[in-house]
């Protein structure tokens, strides 16, 4: 068992796959191996903000499946029908005054960019559970947890993807980053 003392992460947010280095994914998978044998309360007295614009039941529940089993508390929502948002705060207001209260905000989008905007009005690091059409580097690492678990390895392998390339966010994560592990990749979409 492994848990480095120095987080190379530590502070930092991740809002793009392009944000991590393949020495940054190794550093996360490695330590994910080890917490799927070894649960410690990492995160005791930390705050997670979880921002859902958007639905989501997997992403939103393992991030907070998550946090808790570290031993962090989870704020937020995962409907703007019940915050100030619904009666005409703005975006920026809601990060300035949500970034008061936690230690890292996880946000859900349906706009491209909004992560990476919430990422420059935010003083806490912000994670990226998916913005739009753009990046969902949290299922890539997931994918990527998933494809060397049962593939034993990373590098050199021919991964195929297949569906909704242009919109499919997690598509643009995971091609990236498998890109960093020489894969041959072969994308099938439909014509249009």
């Amino acid at each position: 068992m492994f848990f480095a003392k120095k987080n190379p992460l530590k502070g930092r947010d991740i809002i793009s796959i392009h944000d991590l280095s393949k020495e940054d994914i190794l550093y996360l998978l490695h330590q994910a191996a080890d917490l799927a044998t070894y649960n410690p309360r990492l995160l005791p007295d930390k705050i997670i903000a979880s921002l859902f614009f958007e639905p989501s039941t997997r992403t939103r529940l393992s991030f907070d499946a998550a946090a808790k089993r570290l031993g962090a508390q989870v704020i937020g929502f995962d409907n703007i029908e019940t915050t100030s948002l619904k009666k005409g705060e703005s975006f920026k207001d809601t990060i300035k005054m949500i970034e008061q209260y936690a230690d890292v905000i996880v946000i859900r989008h349906p706009k491209e960019g909004s992560a990476q905007l919430a990422a420059d009005l935010s003083h806490v690091p912000v994670i990226n559970a998916g913005d739009g059409s753009n990046q969902h580097p949290t299922q890539t690492l997931v994918d990527l947890y998933t494809i060397k678990k049962e593939k034993g390895k990373l590098e050199g392998l021919t991964v195929g993807f297949l569906g909704d390339l242009k919109f499919g966010r997690t598509v643009h994560s995971l091609a990236s980053a498998l890109g960093l592990f020489n894969a041959n990749i072969v994308f099938i979409a439909p014509k249009g």
